[in-house]
């Protein structure tokens, strides 16, 4: 399928700004994630990992799935695709992907006047 691989980052934008908007600075990792998706139809499991640490996600696009934050918080949101883009609308930011030129694109948008946009581009291994 579209998204199934296993990628790299390879460059990102307002990483460290995304992070302290979220709460989340004292994460911050100079590790190059990488993310393993398996796509089934519909069916996802979406998995990043860096060392000593994964965060793993598993939904069904067009149904309600509940899903952990990078803190592993719980919330419940419905996942949608549209025109080969998936997003999923986390508490404080909305999340989008799409494969271009076989690259892993993702955004992380966060809301309000002072928003920001943290992209990461991903190559595939």
């Amino acid at each position: 399928m579209a998204f199934t691989g296993k990628y790299e980052l390879e460059s990102q934008e307002n990483y460290e700004e995304f992070l302290e908007v979220i709460g989340l600075l004292n994460v911050k990792t100079d590790h190059k994630v990488i993310t393993e998706v398996v796509q089934n139809g519909k069916d996802f499991t979406w998995t990043q990992t860096i060392p000593n640490w994964t965060w793993s996600n598993s939904f069904t696009v067009g149904q309600d799935c509940e899903l952990a934050t990078m803190t592993g918080s719980k919330f419940q949101a419905t996942v949608t695709m549209e025109g080969g883009k998936i997003s999923i609308q986390f508490p404080q930011y909305l999340f989008t992907a799409e494969i271009s030129e076989d690259k892993l694109i993702m955004h992380c948008i966060t809301p309000g006047e002072k928003g920001l946009t943290f992209k990461r581009v991903n190559k595939r291994i």
